[in-house]
């Protein structure tokens, strides 16, 4: 449902993910400059929930990892995506985890000073069920085994190290946090069940974990704190990772996750329909990622109407709101299209929700 924060309602009817394309010439040097004009276009586009496009990190997701305690990485880390091998880094355990003072703490800080009265500075940040599958994957498997022996432990200490960064995040005045989340969208489909069965895995107790340390994490949070999750099935270079629909996993994270806001990737066919929608909690609000970042072409203003609408019979369309499906460069390499392009996407988002919502 929608909540206030500062007397302004949130989530916005048009709402963006959170990155956006990387300057050219972007360095420590000019950062804070690139930030503040990613800032100011976001506020000349009508927009409420600002971020800082995610100048401050390579990637959505291994950056804010190793901001931890007894966490490292190196080059190696690759993944590979629908016909292309996306360049990451291994991240792994040196030693039992840790909080501390986070480096994105810092960088939010600097963010929040671009508020104002009419606009709310957003910080997004992979989601905890992301570093329980970063930490436990084949490759990390055995190592993360050597310094948690109990997989119970090992969800505990990340729980806890969200706790302590929420409660850092509070502290900063931080008042909404999204949780990007591409671990739902990397367990549905068939190629998801053949690819955890081939590791004797039983795909319903991997669920379990994954709903369990997000859950874990947030006990305990600040009343007013607004929580979002982005479910994502990969964003790299205008290519995904995986293809099925939500139905597999609605009664995990739709009904039993608790957050306040959905952002859900609905840009194509490989999303699945809408059904799936009747199973969100009554108290969460679903943002439609209607509009796709992968692509250059304007999506048609009337067949995203229609396609409001057909969620509409599912969910009551005042719980819902539109964005794009993802952010624009998950990664510092950016998705294929202009900064020009990337704008008219946004252009394109607050007149069709101007249209549906007024």
């Amino acid at each position: 449902m929608t909540k206030t924060i500062n007397g302004i309602q949130v989530p916005q009817r048009a709402d963006l993910v959170g990155s956006f394309l990387r300057p050219a010439d972007l360095s420590d040097a000019n950062r804070d400059e690139y930030v503040a004009r990613v800032v100011q276009k976001q506020k000349e586009l009508g927009y409420t929930l600002l971020t800082d496009g995610e100048f401050n990190r390579t990637f959505w997701h291994l950056d804010f990892f190793w901001g931890f305690g007894g966490v490292a990485h190196e080059a190696g880390g690759d993944v590979a995506f629908n016909g292309v091998t996306a360049r990451l880094d291994r991240v792994y355990l040196t030693g039992k985890l840790t909080a501390q003072p986070h480096p994105f703490i810092e960088a939010y800080k600097r963010l929040k000073q671009l508020e104002d009265a009419s606009h709310i500075a957003k910080l997004t940040v992979p989601s905890p069920a992301q570093f329980f599958q970063q930490l436990t994957i084949p490759q990390n498997f055995l190592g993360t085994k050597a310094i948690y022996p109990s997989t119970d432990d090992l969800i505990r200490d990340i729980a806890a190290l969200y706790q302590d960064f929420i409660r850092q995040f509070y502290a900063a005045g931080g008042r909404y946090l999204q949780l990007d989340d591409c671990t739902w969208g990397a367990v549905v489909g068939d190629a998801a069940s053949q690819r955890y069965q081939n590791l004797n895995c039983n795909l319903d107790f991997v669920k379990d974990q994954l709903l369990r340390v997000n859950n874990l994490a947030l006990e305990g949070r600040p009343a007013d704190l607004v929580v979002a999750t982005h479910i994502c099935r990969g964003n790299y270079h205008s290519t995904w990772f995986n293809s099925g629909a939500y139905d597999s996993v609605a009664d995990w994270v739709f009904a039993r996750e608790n957050v306040d806001v959905l952002y859900l990737e609905y840009d194509d066919e490989r999303s699945g329909g809408f059904e799936p929608l009747a199973k969100v909690g009554p108290d969460k609000h679903v943002v439609l990622g209607l509009i796709t970042t992968k692509r250059p072409e304007l999506e048609d203003e009337d067949t995203v109407i229609t396609r409001i609408h057909e969620a509409a019979k599912y969910i009551p369309l005042e719980r819902l709101s539109l964005s794009p499906q993802c952010g624009f460069a998950s990664c510092a390499i950016g998705n294929k299209l202009t900064e020009e392009q990337q704008w008219a996407k946004l252009q394109l988002v607050k007149r069709i929700a101007e249209r549906v919502w007024g």
